[in-house]
């Protein structure tokens, strides 16, 4: 089966699609450790709050323009000192699954961020997510802590896996400007 998509930047008038996309996994998996799924405006917040930041979102599009996936990065912690740090976030339609729209998305959004002058980016991924922890590592990534236990959802505990990978030059030398 071919599956035919396109990577493009999201734009505003994606945020209902993307809303539908990441509804279905707060309400049926563990990926997410929200509860309730945002509405469509809150995610044309989250958008603009991304692209502020000078970080990608992407969205995977069909040959109509539908939107089969979306991926983003945003600001790993709010202090100056980690300013060239992120971290990804992406999720497929729920029948899209194992067509390589994460892979794609993934490297497109490794792409944009290390042309954003990001250094390291980071994957905080739920230990029942195999596919996402093989999907970061086929990127390159590799973990570095897991964190037992800290979140509660569809009635048992969840683990969270940190997993990085360098961007760009990464550590290897210091970024143009020092963080202020």
């Amino acid at each position: 089966m071919t599956v035919s998509y396109l990577i493009v930047p999201a734009n505003p008038a994606d945020a209902a699609a993307i809303a539908a996309i990441y509804a279905h996994h707060v309400v049926h998996g563990t990926a997410t450790f929200e509860i309730e799924p945002p509405e469509a405006d809150e995610i044309a917040a989250r958008m603009a709050k991304v692209r502020a930041a000078g970080l990608p979102w992407l969205v995977a599009r069909d040959p109509e323009g539908a939107v089969l996936g979306y991926a983003y990065a945003s600001a790993f912690h709010a202090r100056a000192a980690y300013g060239r740090t992120c971290e990804d976030a992406i999720y497929i339609a729920h029948d899209r699954l194992g067509q390589g729209l994460g892979k794609a998305l993934l490297a497109a959004l490794i792409e944009a961020c290390t042309a954003a002058g990001q250094r390291q980016m980071i994957a905080l991924i739920a230990g029942t997510e195999p596919a996402s922890i093989a999907l970061h590592v086929r990127a390159g990534f590799v973990e570095v802590g897991r964190l037992d236990s800290v979140g509660r959802k569809h009635g048992r505990w969840l683990d969270v896996i940190y997993m990085q990978r360098g961007l760009g030059e990464g550590a290897a030398t210091a970024p143009e400007e020092e963080p202020a």
